[in-house]
């Protein structure tokens, strides 16, 4: 609030609301570069993880297009990544989307085998969006390495609730975004390994070390980097609540709803992430409008795609059929979730599932009844 109603200058000026304004930024720069245990120079500002992740990609690529003209993306990656990828192959970039496994996992040797000499960059998000499934990402940027490609990953919904270290990772490009931590939401920035070079994709001024033009918002950073101060501080006591918390509602899910399948990696996934499929012709926009009516906000997948009518990217390479993905139901826990908001959800999704189940037989008897009559 200081930087919205009293420090209110502009961090390129000289005088001395302006430097007080660039103090309040380097200090943003630096409270996030000690979290991720990189240089505050390596960290880029932006409005968000989309726009970080295309800042990522479609930077480097255009940057170092003289090495090679080969882009590689797992086929689960959020749509900011995948949609940059689609405009590098309108540049003239090969694109190749790696597969995943029934659980929405890269295989290492998958993507060994997807590397050449043409690759120039890799990106593999380190936790998915819509089934909280974590990517082998340190040994993925290894492979990428050896082969002499760049490596950046998405890491939007790992920052603050994992411990997320650059160096440990290897990674040469990472993206964060300040919502996903309690931070306001509209900030995120960029991790670029010291010396990497970026196409600007924002021209203008010098902002963001020529990085990304603009004028900086100073008080959107402060509060991303308090707020990932905060979650890095309280991460090893919130994390063990949430882990149990999550287990207790899919241990519930999977007992009381009969056709329930938990999607995702069964271990290796989010603290705070639940999801499911239902059989039996359960409509997922039915099934998030009757729990929001209940006063649980829920979702189908990203919130990036919660407009859109077709089944998920993520769920359809899993190996799902397209009316099972359709029934898809995202549940997130959080600092503030208890134990009641658990057992309340147990209480009130089975009988929803089961109205659904039978709304969706009766639709199927009555058209089975005029299609008969018809003939």
């Amino acid at each position: 609030m200081p930087y919205l109603t009293q420090v209110f200058g502009n961090a390129s000026s000289f005088h001395a609301e302006g430097q007080a304004a660039r103090h309040a930024l380097d200090e943003a720069r630096a409270t996030v570069a000690r979290v991720l245990n990189c240089e505050p120079a390596e960290i880029v500002f932006t409005s968000g993880g989309s726009e970080a992740n295309t800042t990522a990609l479609a930077g480097a690529c255009l940057a170092h297009r003289h090495r090679g003209r080969h882009v590689i993306v797992s086929q689960v990656e959020h749509p900011s990544v995948l949609e940059t990828a689609r405009f590098l192959a309108r540049q003239g970039f090969r694109v190749t989307e790696l597969p995943v496994d029934g659980t929405g996992m890269v295989a290492p040797e998958t993507l060994a085998q997807a590397l050449d000499d043409e690759t120039v960059l890799v990106s593999v998000q380190m936790a998915n969006h819509e089934v909280g499934t974590l990517q082998p990402v340190a040994q993925l940027a290894r492979l990428a390495h050896e082969a002499g490609a760049l490596f950046h990953t998405d890491a939007v919904q790992a920052v603050g609730i994992l411990d997320v270290d650059v160096r440990a990772l290897d990674c040469d490009l990472l993206s964060l975004s300040g919502h996903k931590f309690q931070g306001p939401k509209g900030t995120g920035a960029l991790y670029v390994r010291k010396g990497l070079e970026l196409e600007r994709l924002i021209h203008g001024g010098g902002q963001e070390r020529n990085r990304r033009a603009g004028t900086e918002n100073v008080a959107g950073m402060v509060g991303l980097a308090r707020a990932l101060e905060l979650a890095a501080r309280e991460r090893d006591e919130l994390r063990p609540r949430l882990e149990a918390l999550r287990d207790r509602l899919i241990e519930g899910v999977l007992a009381a709803v009969p056709g329930a399948r938990l999607t995702g990696h069964p271990s290796r996934r989010l603290p705070g992430l639940a999801s499911f499929v239902f059989e039996g012709g359960v409509e997922g926009e039915s099934l998030l409008m009757r729990l929001d009516l209940e006063g649980v906000a829920a979702s189908s997948g990203s919130a990036c795609t919660s407009g859109s009518l077709e089944p998920s990217h993520v769920l359809l390479a899993c190996g799902l059929p397209v009316e099972l993905a359709r029934s898809a139901l995202r549940l997130s826990l959080g600092a503030s979730t208890t134990e009641a908001d658990v057992e309340r959800v147990l209480a009130i999704l089975p009988p929803i599932v089961e109205r659904l189940r039978a709304a969706h037989q009766a639709s199927q008897a009555g058209g089975g009844a005029v299609a008969s009559g018809a003939r």
